[in-house]
Parts: structure tokens; C-alpha cells; sequence
């Protein structure tokens, strides 16, 4: 099916063109024209429209530059299957304003009207591939992973009783309608497999290491969930960013605790269990002391072990409810540490409302920390306010034996980052 394709008034030569220098593809209005033209000379027009909505959450956290940006990566991914894929006399057009969307048109003699039926699903099947490879690198720094993209199409005989405008008005029209419908369909496909997953407890931990930087020891481990390998919800990101969508945050936040503890059994003995947990934990019934102490002599585990990490992104409604829950479970033996410390806006007020045991500095502040003297600053002011207050600081996210050195200068406690190995189970996986 591929071919050269260097027609100038068959678009997709141009388009081409435009997309590999980084320019928009020319939006589907001002296209009209040929692809009438092209309808009324072959009879057998098939439409393909490209859904990327998915850009609208880009220029809501970003910006329209970087929704640009993305739009125009997109069309480069569009395209290179387009040259394996497409006739030179087929059309690849943008959306027209306001709408994030790409179209491919397949021009056909009546004769072959049938190919269109093979040509159209092999096209998205290649496009979807294409996207599962290389999406997450073509829409860095924007999107962490590929996007979802969904398409819809229609295909139509040309009908002399009508004007191949209204035809191809008609045939958008119900390719946009495929394409929600088939968004839907998705979307509601993900939620049961999220719910699945759940229900099977189908998920785990993995352990990072928390090291005392002057002596380089082990001092505690983190526990980081995993979802299924080589799933859509493999990553942290992903997992929680699907609770939030389905409202089930609480549900998989639970579901964390138990893998985590159940990831402890055997753990290293006289190290530290550090384990997340969102605010609305206390809510959770078995959560509460009693049962909770009865699941730690379960992993041989006691208070004493675990810290319970909050993070500062994370809201606290009502700041006497949580001091009151967490004031029963220091009396019992357990430590908080607050999470992801300088990333969020309230920073000192949470700090100040929890006054945890350990204060852990998030890596923006650590990056590059050896090169920096703001860095250097504000993690010794830092480190002079928890020192007053009783705490301890961990620096996250350390990458190299310079930054290291230069948190041991600075008297910094403890460290935490892939410089001590990538976060692995303690033991095989059941």
C-alpha cells in the first residue's frame, strides 16, 4: 500500500512536509475543497478522525505552547504510519480551531470500495502501536507515559443526489459520534479492569532504602506500590491517577497498607518500615490500633518498626481530628515522617500542624544540591528548624555520590534515592 508520496494538491505530501519541520497540519476547513474534488472523481470516501482530547489537560496544566507541542508530536507519529500506510492521493488534515483532533482521508475507485474496509481498522491498529512505542518519549516532558488515543470513521458512497459537501459534512458528523462512542467504550472498559485489579488484590511492593548518610547504613526502607507488570496501571502515577478518576482513592490506598505489610514479613530487623498512607486512613476500620498491631504481630513487625508517611500535597480537612488519631498512635509506639516536603503550597503550615519525626526534603530540593548554594541554604535552614523541632531530615531522590557528600557536609541525616539501588522486593513475590 505504501508509496511515494510527493503530489502537492494531494495534501499528504504537504502535510508531511509541514509536520517533520514541526509545523500544525493545515486544519480540516481549509481542505474541503480537494477532498470534494477527490470524492467526486473516485466514489468511495472513507474518513478517519484521530481524538486527541487528551491535549486539553496539557494546555490546562501547561499552557497552549506545550499543547502545541504535543499536538505536533502527535502528528508526527500520525504521519510516519501514514507513509506506510497511505496512497499519495489520501489526505491527512488538522482540526479546524478548538478542536484537538487529525483526520486521514481514503480516497477509492468504486472498484476496490472493499479495501477501505481492511485499510481503516490495519491504519489504527498500526497508530495505536505506534503510540504504545514511542509515545512516552514523543510527548516528554508533557505527559509521562502515551496517551490514549481513540478514533472513530466512517465510510461513504458518493450519491449524486446530494452534493459532496453535505456528504462529507454528514460523514464528520458521524465519525466524531464513532469516536465518542468508542471513547466511552474505553473508558468504561479501564474503570472495570481498575475495579478488577482491586478486587483481586492484584498488586505489590516493592522496598527502597532509606541509608544514614554519614555511615552509609541501611536505615529503613520505604514501601512503594506496584501495579500488575507490564499493565496500564503499572506505575504509582498511573495507579493512583485512575483512583482519583474513579473515586476509589481511599479503596486503593488500603489495599497499599496491607500489600506493604504483607511485602514487611521477615523484614531486616532493627530497620524502619516507612509506609505511605493518605489522611483519610484513619477513617479506615482496619486501621484502627487494635486491629492494625494485630496485622503487624501477623509480619512479626511491632510500633515501634513503622513510620507512617504523610505527604504534603495530600489535603488535611481538619487538622485537630488528625492530631488527636495521630497522638493515639505515638502513645502506641509509631513515628510520622511528612513526604514530598517544599512540593506543595502549604508546606510549613503541615509541617508545623503535624511535627513529625522525620521531615523528608523532596527531590527537587536534592537534585544538583552539590552544584547549588540555594539548594545548600535552604537545606541547612531546614535542618536547623527540624533539629529544633525534634526531627530528622531525609533527603529523597539522590543520584549521585556528590550529592551524598555534600548532605553529609551539611549534617543532613539520612538519604534516599536510586544512588542505593532501585526500589525491589524483600523477598520473592507469592
Amino acid at each position: 500500500m505504501g508509496g511515494t508520496m510527493t503530489s502537492v494538491s494531494g495534501p499528504f505530501g504537504a502535510a508531511a512536509a509541514d509536520a517533520a519541520s514541526g509545523a500544525v497540519l493545515n486544519p480540516l476547513s481549509h481542505s474541503l475543497d480537494a477532498l470534494g474534488r477527490g470524492f467526486d472523481t473516485v466514489g468511495t470516501l472513507g474518513l478517519l478522525v484521530i481524538d486527541a482530547s487528551f491535549l486539553a489537560s496539557i494546555e490546562r496544566r501547561v499552557g497552549d505552547s506545550a499543547r502545541r507541542s504535543a499536538y505536533g508530536a502527535l502528528a508526527r507519529l500520525v504521519l510516519g504510519v501514514c507513509e506506510q500506510k497511505l496512497r499519495c492521493d489520501d489526505l491527512v488534515m488538522g482540526g479546524d480551531a478548538g478542536r484537538n483532533e487529525i483526520w486521514v482521508s481514503f480516497l477509492r475507485q468504486a472498484e476496490v470500495a472493499s479495501l477501505v474496509r481492511n485499510e481503516i481498522p490495519e491504519f489504527e491498529s498500526a497508530l495505536v502501536g505506534a503510540i504504545a512505542r514511542n509515545g512516552g518519549k514523543a510527548f516528554y516532558p508533557h505527559l509521562r507515559q502515551a496517551p490514549t488515543v481513540v478514533t472513530g470513521h466512517e465510510i461513504v458512497l458518493r450519491n449524486p443526489r446530494f452534493s459532496a459537501e453535505s456528504q462529507i459534512f454528514r460523514a464528520l458528523e458521524t465519525a466524531r459520534e464513532s469516536a465518542a462512542l468508542n471513547a466511552r467504550v474505553c473508558a468504561r472498559d479501564r474503570r472495570r479492569r481498575f475495579q478488577q485489579m482491586l478486587l483481586d488484590r492484584n498488586i505489590y511492593s516493592v522496598f527502597e532504602p532509606i541509608v544514614e548518610v554519614g555511615s552509609r547504613v541501611v536505615f529503613g526502607y520505604e514501601s512503594l506500590v506496584r501495579g500488575p507488570e507490564r499493565s496500564e496501571f503499572h506505575s504509582p502515577a498511573a495507579l493512583f491517577g485512575a483512583a482519583e478518576d474513579y473515586d476509589m482513592v481511599f479503596e486503593l490506598d488500603c489495599l497499599c497498607r496491607r500489600s506493604g505489610l504483607k511485602g514487611a514479613i521477615d523484614f531486616p530487623e532493627g530497620t524502619k518500615l516507612f509506609l505511605n498512607i493518605l489522611p483519610t486512613a484513619f477513617h479506615d476500620p482496619n486501621f484502627h490500633a487494635d486491629r492494625l498491631i494485630q496485622t503487624l504481630e501477623q509480619c512479626r513487625l511491632s510500633p515501634s518498626d513503622v513510620v507512617f508517611e504523610i505527604s504534603e500535597q495530600e489535603s488535611i480537612e481538619n487538622f485537630s481530628i488528625f492530631k488527636e488519631a495521630r497522638d493515639e498512635f505515638r502513645t502506641l509506639g509509631f513515628q510520622f515522617a511528612l513526604d514530598d516536603t517544599g512540593s506543595g503550597y502549604a508546606g510549613l503550615e503541615v509541617l508545623l500542624e503535624i511535627a513529625p519525626e522525620f521531615i523528608k526534603m523532596d527531590r527537587a530540593f536534592v537534585r544538583g544540591v552539590d552544584e547549588d548554594p540555594a539548594r545548600q541554604d535552604l537545606l541547612a535552614a531546614l535542618l536547623t528548624l527540624a533539629e529544633k523541632m525534634g526531627a530528622r531530615v531525609i533527603g529523597e531522590g539522590l543520584d549521585t555520590l556528590e550529592e551524598l557528600e555534600m548532605l553529609r557536609e551539611l549534617g543532613i541525616h539520612f538519604g534516599q534515592g536510586w544512588l542505593f539501588g532501585h526500589p525491589t522486593p524483600l523477598r520473592a513475590r507469592d
